[in-house]
């Protein structure tokens, strides 16, 4: 000890030991050295190691792949399951590489393997799974990315689409994704064109969870853009069980805000628990009710009512409608002013419309646009006036905006608010087994 043989050495390992035990129990390294093998003997890493590499540094540090030799160097090599020697090697070709491999292999076989693995060692339930996509956004020409094939494979096609992150400028892609019902641990995921429509993708997406799961008895949770035609169809023929929302143009949802008007239905207390958000606010309350006609498949309709959903709705719109009269004042002022633009009726009432359609008040909102002619006087000619001087009218539109709230209309929508509809074809579900579902539909 007097001769100091030993030195301090600091190494940094943060969350590794925990990624590695979750890794190492999941089997992943065997899972990926089946799908990716390593057959070139003059590698140096393997491709599974290679892409363990990868998975642990956008666990840890999220950093893009040409930093990923930076990341590994600032952790201990063992913490990546590297040896030091092999943790000076990695490079972002080498990580490249082995993703070429991984996208020739047979990822969906991959994902199932993962996917079964997991619930045996974890014990996860199958029964209830829930589904949602959201779009991601890519900033760049992207001018290969047209969904060519490569290698007998065709890659997803980087394009302008509908931007679920409000980015509509922003090329994107459709990023759909499935987990269970307990933790929230995902199942089935994969990419789709910037442009591809999410009514179309569920059939699709149930086929490769039935592979991953091993059965079709599950209950397939979703939110409105399931409630298509040809996505029900399917999954119901092929001995499917489903729970989605039934969207605002399905006739169901026009007649029954009709029969509310003039009838109460029978509500079930199912929920009823302290202000989630406010201490000493209204209690938060949700009510279902069966309706006693079917849906256009034959399906039950549970309708919803949740007491904090009606308060915020009525709110919004009360809201809206304030915001809305707000900025048709100062529009009508600008027209009506003395140093008020030259405009046209198209251009003005393009602008009123805007407003309505933004705010989405034009059912509560009537509003009229007049025209009300401004006159002056100039003498033809210049000079001082005189008796006989002649002068010319000139007549300038001005345009008169006022407006109007429709009481019955906002009335009628009061009516229902904090209600909508759920659909299911699992006649044997409680309208409280399909809220409670549905509600767990945040979870992903």
């Amino acid at each position: 000890m007097q001769d100091r043989t030993f030195e301090l050495k600091t190494e940094r390992l943060g969350p590794l030991p925990l990624i590695n035990h979750f890794t190492g129990r999941l089997g992943l390294h065997g899972l990926l050295d089946r799908a990716v093998p390593t057959e070139d003997p003059r590698c140096a890493l393997t491709y599974a190691k290679r892409l363990e590499v990868l998975l642990r540094s956008i666990i840890t540090e999220r950093e893009p792949i040409y930093r990923l030799g930076e990341v590994v160097a600032t952790f201990a090599p063992e913490g990546f399951s590297l040896e030091p020697q092999e943790a000076a090697r990695i490079t972002d070709d080498m990580v490249g590489r082995a993703l070429d491999r991984l996208f020739d292999a047979d990822r969906g076989s991959l994902l199932t393997e993962i996917v079964v693995a997991a619930g045996k060692e974890f014990s996860l339930s199958f029964d209830e799974l829930h589904n949602d996509s959201t779009t991601i956004k890519f900033c760049g020409q992207y001018a290969r990315a047209k969904g060519r094939s490569i290698r007998g494979k065709k890659a997803p096609y980087i394009t302008y689409g509908y931007s679920k992150d409000r980015r509509p400028d922003l090329r994107q892609l459709l990023f759909i994704l499935t987990s269970t019902k307990d933790g929230g641990v995902p199942v089935q995921f994969r990419c789709e064109a910037g442009n591809a429509s999410d009514s179309r993708t569920h059939s699709e997406t149930w086929e490769a969870l039935c592979r991953a799961v091993g059965r079709n008895d599950f209950l397939y949770v979703a939110d409105g853009k399931l409630c298509n035609e040809d996505a029900l169809d399917y999954i119901d023929n092929h001995g499917g069980r489903l729970v989605t929302v039934l969207p605002r143009n399905r006739i169901e949802d026009r007649l029954f805000r009709a029969w509310i008007q003039d009838h109460e239905p029978a509500w079930e207390k199912v929920t009823d628990r302290e202000n989630p958000r406010r201490k000493g606010g209204p209690r938060d309350r949700w009510f279902v009710w069966k309706h006693h006609l079917p849906s256009g498949e034959g399906w039950p309709v549970i309708w919803v009512l949740g007491s904090l959903l009606r308060t915020r709705q009525t709110q919004s719109r009360a809201d809206r409608i304030a915001t809305a009269e707000q900025e048709l004042s100062d529009l009508a002022k600008r027209e009506m002013g003395s140093r008020a633009r030259k405009r046209s009726r198209y251009e003005v009432q393009r602008a009123i419309d805007e407003i309505g359609d933004r705010l989405r008040v034009a059912r509560y909102v009537k509003v009229s646009l007049g025209a009300v002619p401004e006159h002056s006087f100039k003498q033809d000619r210049p000079g001082r006036p005189g008796p006989d001087t002649k002068f010319v009218r000139k007549t300038k539109l001005k345009w008169k905006i006022t407006w109007a709230l429709d009481e019955e209309a906002i009335a009628y929508d009061r009516k229902s608010d904090g209600m909508y509809p759920l659909l299911t074809n699992d006649r044997s579900l409680t309208p409280k087994q399909v809220l409670e579902a549905h509600k767990r539909q945040p979870g992903i």
